[in-house]
């Protein structure tokens, strides 16, 4: 066997990207692979490895999995449970990275690619500028083109940020997480020299234009990247495998696709709107096989497959008519309803042909807030959306259990979409989770998931800047589809999600299957989404014009209290003692933050009040010579002491308790009585000193004489 040097020597090619370094560099680990690199931006370092094995048999797809491992020691981290150390579950963010990773590379393999192909992306170094996701991307890319493995690469990766700026803007090439704060565009593209693959973003309502902006320059910078990895490639990069492909059965294909044309174009005209029809197909393909040969049972089933796709993409780009009757730009039937749980603090139905979503507001107290534990630390999460799509809305018998990457990746769009028009939390201090329930699927559910939840967070009072709906477009051709169907997304050459409000774009998600994405076709489908976006928008605000004024009488209460912060410390208490007290007479909720802000919540409002009256009285800043009321709480020989406000005790000295000698306090007072008090002073210790004579000016008699004999 001929020896790979390429392994045994470390190669490094760098680029200067955005004002930083960017490195790939092959050789230094995992000599067994097929390949790997490891790309480095800043001081953030990743390893990518790509192994290929042998073919899986009767498989209609690539069989590409792509695994993303954070390693909690890449940022100096320990994990934070005292009883586990070791990294376990994927993290929602190292799942949505993978599919990132996964949807910019996968279009470029071979369609009849059959071999397992793994791609394990390793973080081993972390800094807090660069996020790894580009890296991680940039070094799956490199493995693959330097491989053996056929792939049509390579294929570059770039952040762009926007910062508007006297009217206008500038572009940021790779953007800190600094840059970011301030950016109101955060925007991946991956693309070939060629064409766009891929694009992943979240904006704060920016206009189209100023997106296929960012999508061009983008794609002007990914030239260098590009001629990094083709310089990498001539220099240590293998020869691709030769595909075995499978003999063609002329014969049969043409058997076949005569005996069933005209039933599967019948079918095809129902199969959008009836599960029936799906299963009539599945009978049409047994049959078949029942036909010509059981043994090639598969091979039929692909033929048919490929005449359903003939057919559906023949009727479009010839007659611009789609399965289901619609035009190009035509949006199925939308039916809606607001305020269908009783319970609930907000819900919503939203119906768009046959895709159908359940949404549920639920709020909470700040304390709720999900603690997410990271590379780069800790970070907390106010707003959350989660998305469950069970088998029976697709009439599927399957398993239940952890969700799904799918689930995970559109619940992560459908949240991103709205986070720009969450409203913060000195005005509305909710922690917010929306679970959206699909309960039919026949494609978009990730945008119907979208329109479900600005309807269910109108519905629960949230004050939300301004409504978002979602939009699914699809491309045959040159023919750009609104609100595509699962048959039109199976069968099409473009997914092209695209979420947002009247003013702009909040969300956008792109991937493709074939390499023919121009900026004219990009951009019409933009045009063409806004359209069907600003439909949508105007159909769900008749049903529900604005955001409820008040929320759910089910739901939490919560005041916001700002208290100096010196005086912190005197809600909470020695050990806790008094900010227990408060929680466990008043059964509300307490979160007490750094700066001095209070949340106080509970489900009634009584309890709320109480717990507020109780931090005001204790926060309130004493001032000598005020008269309050009191309640004496302790009597002792040398005076009472007595509460001017909840958790908040001074003394009257016995000779401050009337005008006239006093020898035993409990001959002036009882415990409980309520009493008027005028505060004298705070010492340097903070103790309060009163007085029950409230007019110092009073003559007061001698103290009483003591004789001896």
């Amino acid at each position: 066997m001929k020896k790979d040097t390429r392994k045994l020597s470390i190669v490094s090619k760098s680029v200067e990207i955005g004002n930083k370094t960017l490195t790939l560099e092959t050789g230094r680990f995992a000599a067994q692979a097929n390949s790997a690199v490891l790309a480095r931006l800043g001081d953030t370092i990743v390893l990518s490895t790509v192994v290929s094995a042998r073919p899986i048999e009767d498989l209609d797809y690539v069989p590409l999995s792509v695994e993303y491992l954070e390693r909690l020691y890449a940022g100096g981290k320990i994990k934070g449970s005292r009883w586990v150390k070791r990294e376990g579950r994927p993290s929602d963010e190292a799942i949505l990275i993978a599919r990132l990773i996964d949807r910019s590379v996968r279009p470029l393999f071979p369609e009849d690619y059959r071999n397992e192909v793994q791609v394990i992306i390793t973080v081993l170094s972390v800094d807090a500028e660069n996020n790894p996701d580009i890296p991680a991307v940039l070094a799956t890319s490199a493995a693959l083109a330097i491989s053996d493995i056929p792939w049509d690469g390579p294929v570059g990766a770039l952040r762009i940020g926007f910062v508007p700026k006297n009217g206008e803007g500038s572009f940021i090439v790779n953007p800190t997480h600094q840059d970011l704060e301030y950016s109101e565009m955060d925007l991946v593209v991956a693309a070939t020299r060629k064409t766009i693959i891929m694009i992943e973003g979240n904006l704060k309502e920016v206009s189209e234009e100023t997106m296929l902006k960012g999508v061009d320059f983008g794609q002007q910078e990914l030239v260098k990247i590009i001629g990094l990895m083709e310089d990498l490639v001539k220099e240590v990069g293998l020869k691709k495998r030769t595909i075995q492909k499978e003999a063609v059965d002329t014969k049969l294909i043409d058997a076949v696709e005569k005996d069933a044309k005209d039933k599967t174009a019948e079918l095809i005209e129902n199969i959008a709107v009836k599960k029936e029809a799906g299963e009539e197909l599945l009978e049409l393909k047994e049959a078949l096989a029942e036909k010509y040969n059981q043994e090639k049972k598969s091979v039929i089933s692909k033929i048919v497959d490929n005449l359903v796709k003939k057919i559906v993409r023949e009727k479009i780009i010839k007659k611009s008519c789609r399965p289901d009757g619609r035009k190009p730009q035509d949006i199925r039937p939308l039916t809606m309803e607001v305020g269908i749980l009783p319970r609930t603090h907000g819900s919503a139905m939203f119906k768009r042909g046959n895709t159908q979503t359940l949404t549920v507001t639920t709020l909470g107290s700040p304390s709720l807030e999900q603690l997410i534990e990271s590379m780069e630390g800790e970070e907390t999460k106010r707003y959350i959306h989660h998305y469950y799509m069970p088998p029976f809305s697709l009439g599927e018998v399957g398993r239940l259990g952890w969700p799904s990457r799918r689930e995970i990746g559109h619940g992560a769009l459908a949240e991103r979409a709205l986070e720009p028009v969450i409203p913060s939390d000195d005005k509305f201090p909710y922690t917010i989770r929306v679970v959206s329930e699909i309960m039919s699927s026949n494609g978009s559910t990730s945008m119907a998931a979208v329109c479900g939840s600005t309807l269910s967070l109108m519905d629960a009072g949230v004050p939300i800047k301004t409504p978002v709906a979602g939009i699914a477009m699809g491309k045959v051709s040159g023919v750009i589809l609104s609100d595509i169907t699962g048959l039109e997304d199976f069968n099409g050459d473009m997914d092209f999600k695209i979420a947002g409000s009247k003013k702009g774009i909040t969300a956008i998600q792109l991937d493709v299957k074939t390499l023919d994405l121009t900026k004219e076709i990009l951009e019409k489908a933009l045009n063409q989404a806004h359209k069907g976006r600003l439909f949508i928008l105007d159909k769900m605000l008749q049903v529900l014009p604005a955001s409820r004024a008040q929320i759910s009488k089910f739901a939490p209460k919560i005041e916001v209290l700002h208290v100096p912060i010196e005086k912190i410390g005197e809600v909470i208490g020695p050990g806790g003692k008094i900010i227990r007290a408060i929680i466990q007479e008043t059964g509300a909720m307490i979160d007490v933050e750094d700066d001095g802000t209070i949340n106080v919540s509970a489900l009634q409002k009584d309890s709320v009040d109480r717990a507020v009256a109780w931090i005001q009285g204790l926060t309130k800043e004493v001032k000598p010579g005020e008269i309050v009321e009191g309640v004496v709480k302790r009597i002792q020989p040398f005076g009472a002491f007595v509460e001017i406000s909840p958790g908040k005790e001074g003394l009257v000295h016995v000779s401050k308790m009337a005008p006239r000698y006093v020898a035993n306090p409990a001959d002036i007072v009882k415990i409980g009585q309520k009493v008027k008090v005028k505060i004298l002073e705070v010492d340097e210790r903070g103790r309060i000193n009163l007085s029950m004579i409230l007019d110092e000016s009073a003559p007061r008699p001698s103290p009483r004489k003591k004789f001896f004999r």
